[in-house]
């Protein structure tokens, strides 16, 4: 993960970049805690710790029990968990999100936002998605969803304590009004919402009352952030929530993408999350989000650790960062089975199907290289750029061949291939941005797949049009995912490197 300099951030830059968007934080003393949305992905929900609000780390999934997220094999990509809202509240945090995949609205409670998280209290009474949770001063906690109505709740049992009644529905004309956040801050209560849909219309709006159920008033200069129709690099802003710094100031976390190429532009990581500061005019909130200047956070900034590149399936388990879709079968995707490797056991015949052994890590940089070190003798599998099942690009090994193959809606094709020398094999996936778009149909970037040699060359089977694994093309919510997966067989990875570059 790249960190910012140590004189501030760009706007332009991401503070945890790749697929992370819908993020909602949270402080508890000088710690502050994100969560995002995980859509078809398990472990579901992505946890984050920051003392900065700059720099970030993920310390956990919430949801990384069969008990708590269930997603059948038949669950559509980019559907899954959507949108959670993360608190920390009289001693413990608390955790609410849709499963639009079966379960609906859950919640879910833990002393330690690392885990372990609670089983799911289930929702019933609380219809639509993006729910939010905030506590008045009487200790009613109330639930806001998107659409936008509210309901207090009973967040012990899931009880609600009344009926649903709208609240707000954001600006006239302004399509999914949506991402409800509430607040008491002062002496008003703000209410927090995104619309215009998360597309390049993508908008955050803000309106306040004396009271949690309103009535509202909207704030007379929403939207407060929108980067549409201006030439800002980072598009589709949105989807934000709020978070007071340790001097008191304010800050608002918020996705954003950033399109490549011609037109009409293709985001190949998917949405990210983007942070910016507030001030407050007349008792509204002003966003910093227009200018790529940098935002000076006036405390010292704390890097973690760099993260290694490379993963060598040592530590008994996977690191956080690793996801499956829809589950991961211990049986299939262990590294108990061979010290020091990954081994992969095929449930379906490819990346098409919904039911495939893969595990991989969110593509993070524009510009970034992958390496895997795969023994293919037990059957065939590789190394992936997945979207989702219609779109991606792989590179396979079976014990004869190497070949390449690439998923483009209906269409499937084996682009390049070679005979394989036998024994392990290195393969390897390159992802080159375009600096100098000359051609209006130009793509965003271009995705390298080949084999590594015996003397250390990098020979390219293939160079394929990065546009068609992009959320323009193939529609959905999510991002790139690199990784390792198992067509025939079984298949055993003895290492997995990624690292950024510049091009």
């Amino acid at each position: 993960m790249p960190s910012a300099p140590e004189s501030g951030i760009s706007l332009s830059d991401p503070v945890i970049p790749g697929f992370h968007p819908d993020p909602s934080v949270c402080r508890a003393g000088e710690d502050y805690y994100l969560a995002c949305s995980s859509f078809e992905y398990y472990p579901g929900i992505p946890v984050f710790h920051s003392r900065d609000l700059v720099h970030w780390t993920q310390i956990g999934n919430a949801l990384d029990r069969p008990e708590q997220l269930r997603l059948p094999p038949g669950a559509p990509s980019s559907g899954g968990l959507y949108a959670p809202t993360l608190r920390y509240h009289d001693g413990r945090f608390w955790l609410i999100v849709t499963n639009v995949s079966g379960d609906g609205n859950l919640l879910f409670t833990a002393t330690d936002p690392a885990g372990p998280w609670s089983d799911p209290v289930r929702l019933p009474g609380v219809r639509g998605i993006d729910p939010d949770l905030a506590w008045d001063d009487e200790g009613t906690c109330w639930c806001t969803v998107a659409g936008v109505s509210q309901v207090p709740i009973d967040p012990h049992t899931g009880r609600t304590l009344g009926e649903p009644r709208s609240v707000w529905s954001g600006t006239p004309g302004a399509k999914a009004p949506e991402a409800p956040h509430l607040y008491h801050i002062g002496e008003y209560w703000y209410l927090l919402i995104a619309e215009g849909g998360t597309e390049r219309c993508h908008a955050v709006s803000v309106a306040r009352g004396r009271t949690p159920d309103g009535p509202f008033e909207p704030c007379p200069a929403n939207p407060v952030l929108t980067h549409r129709g201006t030439d800002h690099p980072v598009q589709n802003t949105g989807h934000a929530d709020l978070v007071q710094g340790p001097d008191g100031s304010w800050w608002m976390v918020f996705l954003g993408v950033r399109p490549g190429g011609g037109s009409p532009g293709w985001h190949v990581l998917g949405r990210e999350t983007f942070l910016a500061p507030v001030t407050w005019s007349d008792g509204w909130p002003v966003v910093g989000g227009m200018t790529s200047a940098p935002a000076v956070p006036p405390w010292p900034l704390q890097r973690p650790a760099a993260v290694p590149v490379r993963d060598d399936f040592e530590g008994g388990g996977l690191a956080p960062g690793w996801i499956s879709p829809r589950f991961r079968h211990e049986a299939d995707c262990t590294t108990k089975e061979r010290a020091g490797w990954l081994t992969l056991r095929a449930r379906g015949a490819s990346l098409d199907d919904t039911d495939v052994t893969f595990a991989g890590r969110r593509q993070q940089h524009l510009a970034c290289r992958a390496r895997t070190l795969v023994d293919p003798a037990g059957g065939g599998g590789g190394l992936a750029v997945r979207l989702d099942e219609r779109h991606h690009y792989a590179i396979e090994a079976t014990a004869d061949e190497v070949r390449v193959i690439a998923r483009i809606g209906p269409l499937r094709s084996v682009v390049a291939s070679r005979p394989s020398a036998g024994g392990p094999v290195v393969l390897g996936v390159e992802t080159t941005p375009a600096r100098q778009v000359t051609d209006p149909r130009e793509g965003p970037d271009t995705v390298a797949l080949g084999v590594r040699e015996a003397d250390g060359t990098f020979t390219e089977l293939a160079r394929l049009d990065g546009r068609y694994l992009t959320t323009e093309v193939a529609g959905g919510f999510t991002g790139r995912v690199i990784g390792l997966y198992a067509a025939t067989g079984t298949v055993h990875f003895d290492w997995f490197d990624y690292e950024p570059y510049e091009d």
